[in-house]
């Protein structure tokens, strides 16, 4: 069992930045896959970035060169820094893990609210 716990969301002007993170707790950190997700009103939940446990990266094309994503072994928690945010950035972020070993499992945070707004 994996638990996952968020900070770092609120309201920003256009242009602005956040960043996310997300402690994971209950598993080995480095056997976990660790990924961001958005979901807007009215839409589906979409990836935003993931980070494989050796560091690898997959962006959204829509974030690519503004978001990054980055992982810290020791604190076992992950990072999202969002640069140059913009209004369709605005969406509800959730923190995701996936362990290695049990890749048919998926965890979720609780979500932490992001507005873009001037």
């Amino acid at each position: 069992q994996v638990e996952l716990g968020e900070s770092g969301g609120g309201l920003v002007q256009p242009g602005g930045s956040l960043r996310l993170s997300c402690v994971a707790y209950g598993s080995i950190f480095s056997n976990l896959v660790m990924g961001w997700y958005r979901q807007a009103p009215g839409k589906e939940r979409e990836l935003v970035a993931r980070i494989s446990a050796g560091g690898g990266t997959t962006y959204a094309d829509s974030v690519k060169g503004r978001f990054t994503i980055s992982r810290d072994h020791g604190q076992g928690t992950v990072y999202l820094q969002m640069n140059s945010l913009e209004p369709e950035d605005t969406a509800v972020y959730y923190c995701n893990a996936v362990p290695i070993t049990a890749p048919s499992k998926n965890y979720w945070g609780q979500g932490t609210q992001v507005t873009v707004s001037s």
